[in-house]
């Protein structure tokens, strides 16, 4: 049951902004880097990465957490873990040379995914085991069900 509890939230706090994103459109789409370009001549993370999914990550995967009896902190805790691992992939993403929203097998799950799970392991005391379980899991997921969202017009890309 753990396992599908992490999992789950998981996928909420790295799947709401996309939820957001195809609710809302463009209303309050603020980027986090401001359109702010480095000397690479490459947007510090891209125009895909806002404070309104930020917000709404936090705030859907702490709901998630106290109605899963895990806790407002745990919620919390995968929201921003999951939140900074999604932004540390864009940033080298984009000092790589990958476009936005291009497939980079592995870096566009696992930052996301893993950073999350070692917080739980770290402040948390959750098994390894399971955290890994989880973020395997979450992985799996994401691989699956990204051309089917594709598919059915939520995600602009099928990966």
């Amino acid at each position: 049951m753990a396992i599908l509890a992490v999992s789950a939230l998981l996928i909420v706090a790295n799947g709401t902004p996309l939820v957001l994103s195809n609710l809302l459109g463009q209303r309050a789409n603020w980027r986090i880097d401001g359109g702010v370009t480095l000397a690479d001549g490459r947007a510090l993370f891209g125009a895909t990465k806002t404070w309104r999914g930020l917000a709404g990550s936090l705030i859907a995967t702490t709901l998630l957490a106290i109605l899963l009896g895990l806790g407002w902190q745990v919620g919390l805790l995968v929201a921003a873990g999951a939140m900074v691992g999604d932004l540390l992939s864009s940033f080298s993403k984009r000092r790589l040379g990958f476009a936005s929203s291009a497939r980079a097998p592995g870096l566009d799950q696992l930052p996301e995914a893993l950073l999350p799970a070692l917080g739980l392991y770290f402040f948390f005391s959750y098994p390894l085991w399971l955290v890994l379980i989880a973020t395997l899991l979450f992985v799996a997921v994401d691989v699956g069900l990204s051309p089917l969202l594709f598919r059915w017009g939520l995600r602009r890309v099928p990966h």
